[in-house]
């Protein structure tokens, strides 16, 4: 079994900057695994994954369903073509064979969701921002459903935005998609991910302002190995 970052006991903050992009399987496409459980290829996976122009990936199925929001670019399958802002949840079971004319590059979670759940096609950047849990704060739900523990969420901070304490009961990951914020431990710059155990806290602020990808509740269904 490989393991990156795969211990849920302890916080993880990667800086994708400083990462080097590695070849998948069909050596087009390239990747920044952010966390790994399993084997090379069918394993839990966190990972940034680049597709140059005219790349294209093999049919390939998602037994335990997959995760993707579209930071740039346009990322095409069989379901259509998804543009940058683009949310995708696919249930287990699902099939495809992934391409990109343009070139794009993704937010990618694999083998993270079993059981039957909705599928999730969402245009993010047509969806208005709601208020949030504070001022200054806003949000736009990506995925809640009452059978799963899982949400997700987009949130963004206006600039010299201080939240109160965030306590985090079943874990959290944070990938920064614009701007960037910090807390008592670190500066958190664009693409960098962050992930604090469950029963963690901080206090988050945004002296520029953000807008961040948060995943709450889902570190208990991962496997966790301590490397």
């Amino acid at each position: 079994m490989i393991a990156v970052n795969g211990d849920m006991s302890r916080r993880v903050h990667v800086r994708t900057g400083d990462m080097e992009w590695t070849p998948s399987p069909g050596g087009e496409v390239l990747r920044k695994r952010l966390h790994l459980v399993g084997t090379a290829e069918g394993g839990e996976v966190t990972s940034l994954v680049r597709y140059p122009p005219a790349a294209v990936f093999p049919p390939h199925p998602h037994p335990r369903g997959e995760e993707i929001l579209v930071l740039e670019g346009v990322f095409s399958d069989a379901g259509g073509d998804w543009p940058a802002g683009s949310y995708l949840l696919n249930p287990e079971g699902f099939e495809h064979a992934p391409s990109s004319d343009a070139g794009c590059l993704l937010f990618v979670k694999l083998q993270q969701y079993p059981g039957k759940r909705r599928q999730q096609a969402l245009d993010t950047g047509s969806m208005p921002w709601q208020p949030g849990p504070a001022p200054g704060i806003e949000v736009k739900w990506l995925y809640r459903e009452a059978a799963h523990p899982e949400t997700m969420r987009l949130e963004r901070w206006a600039p010299a935005t201080l939240s109160e304490p965030r306590l985090y009961p079943g874990g959290v990951e944070i990938l920064v998609l614009e701007g960037g914020f910090n807390d008592e431990q670190a500066d958190y710059g664009r693409h960098d991910w962050l992930r604090l155990p469950a029963g963690a806290s901080h206090r988050p602020a945004s002296r520029d302002g953000c807008v961040l990808y948060i995943k709450e509740h889902g570190l208990a269904g991962l496997t966790a190995s301590t490397e």
